[in-house]
């Protein structure tokens, strides 16, 4: 599948994939500020933004779709950056494809299951009635009552389009529920990846512990980790002067 892609700079090509129920856009200042000295693709993954819709959602088939709009628009090899699911995304294509990949960087996950919390969220969004004139007010509400962090509802809520009559998400989102099983885990692939990874984690965040190394170890041996001061899962928005640091002498 091509996805929809949004090009910023002109140099070494870097690729950014969003997390799950994000899009290209999320990566707005890191792209601006990465395109100075690099080509910077931010790219819509299956079911999210402006890319296509699927009923297979399970990260061979999202990488391999990264790895064709990635041909497709001849930026291979380069440098992938993925934040949360976008992360994992980012390691199976290293994996599968190494030779498009000169170096990795995995923001905030690691290569394990995860607990299915997010699972509310996906309820909670598709339980809120799309009716003509439903505002932002009203919807937020909806949300509330299951997910109650103002931040968090934002970034939920950005998929919504208002302006259409009735309104619709901007999300594939009977897709996304019915892959989340497979979204929480990781698959099993053999071999590893040789090149160069990063792993930044949010200060705040718990998404990547000590008890995670191993799993990392087992699949890339040139490994470093660096930790955004004061951040949590979403570090890039968090601390984007902190994720900049650690990341570009790494992009180099």
């Amino acid at each position: 599948m091509r996805l929809n892609v949004v090009e910023a700079g002109e140099g070494p090509p870097v690729v950014l994939l969003h997390g799950l129920f994000g899009s290209g856009q999320n990566w707005g200042g890191i792209q601006r500020q990465l395109a100075t000295r690099h080509r910077v693709l931010a790219i819509d993954l299956r079911n999210h933004g402006a890319s296509p819709r699927a009923a297979a959602m399970d990260y061979p088939a999202m990488a391999a779709d990264v790895a064709e709009t990635m041909a497709g628009v001849t930026a291979a090899p380069a440098a992938v950056l993925g934040h949360s699911m976008g992360g994992k995304v980012a390691m199976v294509l290293a994996l599968q494809e190494p030779q498009l990949v000169s170096r990795l960087v995995v923001a905030d996950i690691a290569p394990i299951r995860y607990p299915p919390a997010l699972r509310a969220y996906v309820e909670a969004m598709q339980a809120i009635t799309l009716r003509p004139g439903l505002t932002r007010r009203d919807a937020d509400a909806a949300l509330a009552e299951t997910i109650p962090e103002p931040g968090i509802r934002a970034f939920l809520l950005q998929n919504l389009r208002l302006q259409e009559s009735p309104p619709d998400w901007r999300l594939g989102l009977a897709e996304i529920a019915a892959a989340m099983p497979g979204i929480e885990g990781f698959p099993e692939l053999p071999g590893r990846y040789a090149g160069p990874v990063l792993v930044l984690a949010g200060e705040r965040s718990g998404y990547v512990r000590p008890a995670s190394t191993p799993g990392f170890e087992a699949l890339f041996p040139d490994l470093r980790f660096a930790t955004v001061a004061g951040a949590g899962h979403w570090l890039h928005a968090e601390n984007p002067a902190g994720f900049l640091a650690a990341l570009e002498p790494f992009l180099g």
